[in-house]
């Protein structure tokens, strides 16, 4: 009924910047919250950044002042800006977000993910 489709990652060497992005497509009434989490290998997966439908942000303090959340209602998507990469930003990137399909509640829903790796 409804997906999220990612895009944007892949290959950077440590200091650079990537730019990802995640459309809901489908049966989509409303979108709520969207977000944008990670799972590096071994870890648990953790949250990154949110944005409101109103466009309040939160951000994980590992990321604070490199990356930024953003977000298009009109064309329900999300976007994730990440600038001066590092390392330890190497993950599969999942977006995330709260939809509400025709004549349904609220559901959370999950992107396929997408692999950021940064080179050292």
């Amino acid at each position: 009924q409804v997906q999220l489709v990612e895009s944007g990652g892949g290959l950077v060497q440590a200091g650079g910047s990537l730019r990802l992005s995640c459309a809901a497509s489908g049966s989509v009434f409303r979108v709520n919250a969207m977000g944008w989490y990670r799972q590096a290998p071994g870890k648990q997966r953790e949250l990154v950044a949110v944005i409101s439908s109103g466009g309040s942000t939160n951000y994980a303090d590992s990321v604070k002042g490199r990356f930024t959340i953003s977000r298009d209602n009109a064309n329900n998507t999300v976007y994730l800006q990440m600038t001066s990469l590092k390392p330890e930003d190497t993950a599969v990137y999942y977006c995330n977000a709260d939809v509400r399909v025709y004549s349904g509640p609220y559901r959370p829903y999950w992107g396929q993910g997408t692999q950021v790796t940064v080179s050292s």
